[in-house]
């Protein structure tokens, strides 16, 4: 293991792997040490669980320094005192081996030298370090997208947003970039949860929410279901990345940061309460012989009806479903025969008497 360059740090797990390596190397500038025990977020620990990870992170680091033959008494100081040392004072204390300038002289200092294979083989083999190939490994181009969509924000966002997709999707068929745009984004969202320890409860709750905004729409359940759509989006994104139980002294705490979701529940919530209020106030605001006056009306198809889409009438766009399930095409004239809520139910227009038309 090479600390560098200036500047760096084998600090906290970084000190149980220096310590670990056959030949621990530092570059000048660089430090080891503050190996306590913290919270994820770097909080203190309670008192019990605090004194259960650090002796047994005591324990282990003594086991690895007597392995190595390094200095038991400092390494363990880094656990219990949380100290840290520079990289001069660490080679002095027999807790690294050498100190290195840069690659080069890393692979200069190591030509020559003994290391001992692990068990069960256990030999002494010299290392031949002089004229080795170097090659750096950078990540690609898809290991650089997986790694930016692992980002817990990144990955709330395409959750949430991709059910928007859908959601506009199914209230406006026909539209097809919505329901595309969605699709993705909720596949992303479920390849970035893959290396994320999400909490299912929470997903569960944002997709609960897309399809009770949708059944508000369907169903009259005058604001009830877009009531629990607004409820159940806001608890799916606290609980996201929630877990319950002390936090881990070596898995770091993740979850949605603050500035991202306030702003995108707002957003959403917002938007689906005023659309929730909207149908709402349509279905109360509208009599019921006025809807009743539809009945008959011929209308122009605006999204193919297969068999659910949208018609044009009176200067308004209905949602609109083709009563036996036939598939009409856009721009084709329907009769409507029924009105349920806000969703008419139509058929095909067949050449008669002159039509009252509603298409504006």
């Amino acid at each position: 293991v090479f600390v560098a360059p200036r500047g760096a740090r084998a600090a906290s797990a970084g000190t149980f792997i220096t310590a670990s390596a056959t030949f621990a190397v530092m570059a000048p500038g660089t430090n080891i040490g503050a190996a306590s025990p913290v919270g994820g977020s770097g909080e203190e620990l309670s008192e019990t669980l605090k004194s259960k990870a650090t002796n047994d992170a005591a324990a282990e680091m003594r086991a690895i320094a007597a392995l190595r033959g390094r200095n038991e008494e400092k390494l363990e100081a880094t656990v219990l005192e949380a100290l840290s040392f520079s990289a001069n004072e660490a080679v002095e204390l027999g807790m690294v081996d050498f100190v290195a300038g840069d690659l080069n002289d890393l692979l200069a200092k190591l030509d020559g030298r003994e290391a001992i294979v692990p068990p069960p083989d256990g030999q002494r083999v010299v290392l031949d370090t002089q004229g080795l190939t170097q090659r750096t490994m950078d990540m690609t181009l898809v290991e650089r997208f997986l790694t930016f969509l692992s980002d817990p924000n990144v990955s709330f966002l395409l959750l949430s947003f991709g059910g928007l997709g859908i959601f506009v999707e199914l209230m406006n068929p026909g539209l097809i970039v919505p329901g595309v745009v969605g699709t993705i984004l909720l596949v992303l969202a479920f390849v970035a949860f893959g290396s994320l320890p999400v909490n299912w409860a929470g997903v569960a709750l944002i997709l609960l929410a897309v399809v009770l905004a949708i059944l508000e729409v369907y169903v009259s359940g005058f604001g009830a279901l877009g009531a629990g759509a607004i409820a159940s989006f806001i608890l799916g994104s606290v609980l996201l990345f929630f877990h319950s139980g002390g936090p881990s002294p070596v898995i770091p705490t993740i979850g949605v940061s603050l500035w991202v979701l306030v702003p995108t529940v707002l957003l959403l919530g917002g938007g689906s309460g005023w659309a929730v209020f909207t149908i709402v106030q349509s279905r109360r605001g509208t009599p019921e012989q006025a809807l009743g006056d539809l009945v008959g009306r011929v209308a122009e198809v605006a999204s193919d009806l297969a068999p659910r889409g949208t018609v044009h009438l009176e200067s308004q766009r209905w949602t609109a479903v083709v009563e036996g399930g036939e598939h009409i095409e856009a721009g084709e004239q329907v009769v409507v025969l029924g009105v349920d809520g806000i969703i008419l139910t139509v058929g095909r227009y067949d050449e008669g008497p002159e039509p009252v038309l509603g298409a504006g």
